[in-house]
């Protein structure tokens, strides 16, 4: 891993990032904070973040010389309210000009897809980072000119070392002999997700009808009040010997949000509907051809922690293989009787989650700092198709040049530096104080020495 770090840093270095998010949440979320930060601490590069939810974008950052813009997943879920994001979208246009190599990061595809493939247009996207499987691209880009825009696939979340170390903690302070034989946590049954959305409701009651009688632990709901945030959800898997899952996503593609705004206004009405019933009203005919199925990061927090799962068969994205990472539940659930006879075996779960543990996390294929090497490898990818060496220079922010002054000899390097040193002068006084100040004076005093 340190020699993956390495490389990855090598890469960063001298490079300017731009990484645009949107959220009114603080503190964020642990998942969401490692995902958003992962470029400024896995990369050498001179990263600025803007959040569009606090603050305006000026538009001097369309002349920066910026290698690489960022639009994070925070700002692109924000689609789902249109006239916001049609907002949106008019407010960051202006970055279509930028030089920068231009990488977009959505999540949740099944939904509001139009927008998105306006978003990728009207800001001159040029590699898309998608977390659905490549089948369904054809459904969810369908406008988007796929010669001119890249599609990579990537995970919804990956494996941040702090959090691991974290986890090391609260195992030590634990006693090895785990309390709940299976847990469980799932909330909210969303009918615009399709059946497969039901499935994670579903598990939890069949689970529990095939557990009845046997002499199992469980700790199994689907209430919002019983979730689980930050530590105290690693803490509830350290004392499951296993946890229930199914892959993330959705079976019903709603490109523009019709059949979400009917399950909202049907369910409203009819608050005790069956998604039988709701599927008869909003979308007929329409579930089930569309796969948009992923590795959730709940499912490698469960091999973190060394918790066996019992997993509903599917493709996790080939990384978690049944019986070698996990243990098989038939798609119609009907193994799960025979299941909880035959699967408590205590000796088998801890070499199933021993094997997930060395070949997941031990191998570091899974972590931030392999998805931040792969967002500047598709950029360095994308400069040399473009063959555009100003997206790939290191040369100092000019700010005359960028607000269009043209300088020859020696006013065109002094002039800049005037101006840079005076606007870092009074941003340190105004923030530091007049102490501070003198010191970065007499640090800018030796630069021009040579000391």
């Amino acid at each position: 891993m340190a020699q993956a770090m390495q490389s990855n840093r090598l890469k960063g270095r001298g490079r300017k990032i731009l990484v645009l998010y949107r959220t009114l949440e603080y503190p964020l979320r642990a998942t969401i904070a490692d995902h958003l930060f992962s470029f400024r601490r896995w990369s050498d590069a001179d990263c600025i973040y803007v959040n569009v939810a606090s603050q305006p974008v000026p538009h001097v950052l369309a002349r920066m010389p910026f290698d690489l813009i960022v639009f994070h997943t925070t700002l692109l879920s924000s689609r789902v309210r249109n006239n916001r994001f049609q907002r949106l979208m008019s407010q960051l246009e202006f970055l279509s000009e930028s030089r920068a190599v231009r990488i977009a990061l959505p999540q949740d595809e099944h939904v509001f897809t139009t927008n998105l493939c306006e978003f990728i247009e009207r800001l001159a996207v040029d590699n898309v980072l998608s977390v659905a499987p490549k089948i369904t691209w054809p459904a969810i880009y369908d406008t988007v000119d796929r010669s001119k825009v890249a599609i990579h696939q990537v995970l919804t979340g990956y494996l941040e070392p702090r959090t691991l170390r974290r986890i090391e903690q609260l195992a030590s302070t634990k006693p090895k002999d785990r309390a709940i034989d299976v847990g469980y946590r799932a909330h909210g049954v969303r009918h615009n997700l399709g059946y497969h959305g039901q499935l994670k409701i579903e598990i939890a009651r069949a689970f529990l009808a095939a557990a009845q009688g046997q002499d199992l632990r469980t700790d199994i709901s689907t209430q919002f009040e019983d979730t689980f945030l930050g530590d105290s959800w690693y803490q509830f898997l350290l004392r499951c010997r296993y946890v229930l899952g199914i892959e993330g996503g959705a079976s019903l593609h709603d490109p523009t949000g019709e059949i979400s705004r009917c399950v909202q206004r049907y369910v409203a009405e009819h608050p005790h509907a069956l998604f039988d019933e709701v599927e008869a009203a909003c979308f007929p005919g329409s579930d089930g051809a569309f796969p948009l199925v992923a590795l959730s990061p709940r499912h490698l927090e469960a091999v973190a922690t060394r918790t066996g799962q019992l997993l509903v068969s599917g493709d996790y994205n080939g990384i978690l293989e049944p019986g070698t990472h996990y243990v098989p539940i038939d798609k119609d659930l009907g193994n799960l009787g025979e299941l909880v006879r035959n699967s408590m075996d205590e000796s088998d779960r801890l070499r199933m989650v021993e094997r997930a543990y060395d070949d997941i996390v031990v191998s570091g294929r899974y972590t931030y700092q392999r998805f931040v090497d792969l967002v500047l490898r598709t950029s360095l990818q994308t400069q040399h198709v473009t063959g555009c060496p100003a997206r790939a220079s290191t040369e100092p922010w000019n700010p005359l040049r960028a607000a269009g002054v043209r300088c020859a000899g020696w006013i065109g390097w002094l002039f800049p530096l005037v101006i840079g040193v005076g606007a870092r002068a009074l941003h340190v006084l105004a923030r530091r104080g007049p102490r501070s100040l003198g010191r970065f004076l007499r640090r800018v005093e030796k630069r021009v020495r040579g000391k």
